[in-house]
């Protein structure tokens, strides 16, 4: 447990210091128009400060714009994308980091991540963040979707220990394993896709707890997930889901119930190993 659950704008504190908002809006296919630029807007509305895209995800544009018609500033908001495998590599980073911040009309960025560990280009792209960090345009740099290996392999030689690893992590893929050895370097753990792209809502412990609980069956899962101390970033284009994903703050999972979504990790993935993927 990392600290006191609080509220919506309660922060996990990485490695420099910085305050990660510990819940955030996914914007993974939302599309790139009025649908992410009115989700960005409801999220920020209701109080979530922490935005979560990528170059891939061809809607930096439309996130950008929902931050520059809402109230809230710039500053308060921690802002978060990612190098595409197609832009790994180090002059090729830094501009995609430059095409980023354009599209996302920014001049800075609250996290930058290395979206797949790509054979023989993350270590160069990994020296293009910490370029980017040292020189203030990016005020925390992590990965997305390293194994143990992976993340040993970049730590040999780098300059600074990435700040976040953001992992698939639901009840059917935990990699218990993975978080403690995080947890050990002090590399913050994050979730994507948390609902199992929808699969969890069909599981009878997640429909069990939702009844002992009197919540969904997605507050459940967003509150074992902070209880574990994992930032996550539920994705959703409706209002009333993205409220509902953040009403969490008034009920506690025990401990056994905990252990047990815990204890359904069977390897089962949504996306691709990360050691397997072809893109």
């Amino acid at each position: 447990m990392k600290g006191k659950i609080t509220d919506i704008q309660g922060t996990f504190t990485l490695h420099n210091g910085v305050k990660m908002p510990y819940l955030g809006l996914g914007t993974y296919q939302a599309e790139n128009n009025q649908e992410v630029i009115d989700s960005v807007k409801y999220a920020l509305e209701i109080g979530y400060r922490h935005i979560d895209t990528a170059s891939i995800y061809q809607n930096e544009e439309g996130v950008g714009t929902g931050i520059k018609e809402s109230s809230v500033p710039r500053e308060d908001i921690f802002l978060v994308t990612k190098v595409w495998n197609a832009d790994q590599g180090y002059d090729s980073t830094l501009k995609s980091f430059e095409d980023s911040i354009k599209r996302l009309q920014v001049d800075y960025l609250d996290l930058l991540l290395v979206h797949w560990p790509v054979k023989e280009k993350y270590k160069d792209t990994w020296r293009a963040l910490e370029y980017l960090y040292e020189h203030k345009k990016v005020r925390a740099i992590g990965v997305s979707n390293f194994l143990q290996h992976h993340l040993e392999d970049l730590m040999t030689d780098c300059k600074i220990v990435p700040m976040v690893n953001q992992m698939e992590f639901h009840p059917y893929v935990v990699q218990q394993e993975l978080i403690d050895f995080c947890d050990k370097n002090t590399i913050q753990y994050e979730a994507w896709s948390p609902f199992m792209q929808g699969k969890v809502f069909n599981l009878d412990i997640c429909k069990k707890l939702a009844a002992k609980y009197n919540k969904s069956i997605a507050q459940i899962i967003l509150r074992w997930d902070l209880q574990k101390g994992v930032v996550t970033i539920p994705k959703s284009v409706h209002r009333n889901r993205i409220e509902s994903n953040a009403d969490i703050f008034d009920f506690e999972l025990s401990q056994e119930d905990v252990a047990y979504l815990d204890s359904l990790d069977r390897g089962e993935r949504i996306g691709p190993h990360p050691d397997h993927f072809d893109f």
